[in-house]
């Protein structure tokens, strides 16, 4: 018998194989990066709206001021600047993919890490900023 026949075959994996698939770390942040965008390109018109209304006057935006202090617009809030964060931070790693720089398995795993460390760390400077920490 062959080598050929004794390796392992991949083949696509079907929908109900998702729970149970082991995606990398770098599909995973390829994946977030995705949603992340997605996310911002479909609450922007939103966020200019609530922008263009609290700059009109002052009492337009003390009206939002105080909108703003609420535990679940604080939590849409930290969303969206997880996912700005997240965008952005994944968007320089592919920039630097796309120069050749950090294609490989090892460094490309490990820039995945780096993505997910530096806009999850700012995501939490963000949330103590929110909660008034400081």
């Amino acid at each position: 018998m062959s080598d050929a026949s004794k390796r392992p075959q991949f083949r696509n994996i079907h929908v109900t194989q998702l729970a149970s698939y082991r995606l990398p770390l770098a599909g995973l942040i390829s994946i977030l990066h995705r949603v992340s965008g997605a996310m911002l390109f479909l609450l922007l018109p939103f966020v200019l709206y609530l922008l263009e209304q609290s700059l009109r006057s002052e009492i337009s935006f003390e009206y939002f001021k105080g909108i703003t202090s609420g535990w679940l617009v604080k939590c849409i809030l930290l969303g969206l600047s997880w996912a700005y964060l997240h965008h952005f931070c994944a968007g320089v790693r592919h920039l630097f993919m796309d120069m050749h720089i950090g294609i490989e398995k090892d460094s490309a795993r490990h820039s995945s890490v780096v993505v997910l460390a530096v806009s999850l760390s700012l995501a939490a400077l963000v949330a103590l900023k929110l909660l008034g920490v400081f």
